[in-house]
């Protein structure tokens, strides 16, 4: 019997404009009155997050940033953070890349140095609650990562720069066409959902998780049953155990429908 659904927002849960699947919260409301919890993994902040499930907020348990910030109904339940020096270094090599742009992550906000109308546009798509400052380095809070917005495209240009100096020691993962994220190397979406498959007594049978890019492969390998999206790049797919239908055809609505809901009724 499932127990636990964990499921990435981009590319996943949403459809190509963002919006959350028709029907969504029925499903979830058909999980939760069976006791199956359902966890939004994301990169996105924790704000966003509950921005964007607001109409059942209490429902869900938020995996935010890349799994380093977990939060049940306003009360948070883990966290992983940086440390100020590697922070503050790794803004510091950044500036030096090309065409790429900075948003530095806190537990309270996200916070940018740059509000270039593009950049902006990205910026509040995934980070609602974000602040301009003047210099990223004065800023005071705990940070969670640090993400670029590349607008050369991440895999081909950041990622070649930043992953052969962090790589040993952050976990530096492509998130996006245009996303490089870079965190503590002992935490992702995988570490998240394991703990909270401990805390709560859920095994990984009991377990089942749809991703549909690189920073979900250690979520995808903690449970079972996991789902990777058709529209996924190939490289993700051999993670899945299953292939689910794509983002725009509602593919985890339906596999939930059809192997949970049903399964169960």
């Amino acid at each position: 019997m499932i127990k636990l659904i964990a499921t990435d927002m981009d590319g996943t849960l949403l459809n190509s404009s963002g919006e959350l699947p028709k029907g969504f919260f029925k499903v979830l409301e058909d999980l939760t009155n069976r006791g199956v919890m359902f966890v939004a993994a994301s990169g996105r902040q924790y704000a966003t997050l509950v921005e964007n499930f607001s109409k059942a907020k209490d429902n869900i348990m938020f995996a935010a940033e890349n799994g380093s910030f977990v939060v049940y109904r306003g009360k948070e339940l883990f966290s992983k953070t940086l440390s100020n020096k590697i922070a503050m270094d790794i803004i510091k090599d950044a500036r030096k890349i090309k065409d790429c742009k900075i948003v530095l992550c806190g537990k309270n906000s996200a916070y940018i140095e740059d509000d270039e109308p593009k950049f902006m546009e990205q910026v509040n798509k995934y980070y609602h609650k974000n602040k301009l400052v003047n210099n990223l380095e004065e800023v005071k809070d705990e940070f969670l990562k640090i993400a670029l917005y590349d607008l050369k495209g991440a895999s081909q240009n950041s990622n070649k720069i930043m992953n052969p100096k962090w790589g040993e020691i952050l976990q530096v993962t492509v998130s996006g066409e245009n996303w490089l994220d870079l965190g503590r190397s002992d935490i992702n979406k995988g570490v998240a959902i394991q703990f909270i498959q401990d805390k709560f007594g859920v095994s990984h049978e009991e377990t089942m998780v749809f991703g549909d890019y690189f920073n979900d492969i250690h979520m995808l390998q903690s449970a079972y049953h996991s789902y990777v999206m058709v529209n996924a790049p190939e490289g993700v797919k051999k993670y899945g155990r299953f292939i689910a239908k794509s983002n725009d055809e509602d593919g985890v609505v339906e596999v939930i429908k059809n192997k949970v809901l049903k399964k169960e009724a």
